[in-house]
């Protein structure tokens, strides 16, 4: 079973929960990591938080500050229909068939290194 909030963060959901405003409370921090100067003294990270919910999210993902806001807030949307309609929701919908794809792929790789391990035993009993 998939964590309901590692499912956040997928694309191509359409059918989510819509935000108002009223409900947000946004702030700007000074990011973390590398980067350096950038980094280190520029308040370009959004920390954005779903009052009702008490959901947070912090978005540094570029440098600049009207782009984190739009990531942080697409990813809050899906974070939000995740945690009000769980696993109804189109986010984790599409995140349980891309580890479903994912797994299947794995299964077919092994499958397929071990034909080729059983290919070379049978080319090994032939030249005894």
């Amino acid at each position: 079973r998939v964590p309901l909030f590692q499912a956040a963060g997928k694309k191509n959901s359409f059918n989510l929960l819509g935000l108002t405003e009223a409900e947000l409370k946004e702030q700007f921090v000074r990011g973390d990591g590398p980067g350096g100067q950038a980094t280190n003294k520029t308040s370009n990270c959004v920390v954005l938080k779903h009052i009702p919910s008490g959901i947070v999210v912090k978005c540094h993902q570029t440098r600049s500050v009207e782009k984190n806001r739009k990531i942080a807030r697409e990813i809050l949307q899906e974070k939000v229909d995740l945690f009000y309609k769980g696993e109804d929701s189109d986010v984790f919908k599409e995140k349980k068939a891309s580890e479903k794809k994912k797994q299947e792929k794995k299964r077919r790789a092994k499958d397929n290194l071990e034909r080729k391990k059983h290919f070379k035993e049978m080319l090994q009993l032939d030249r005894k």
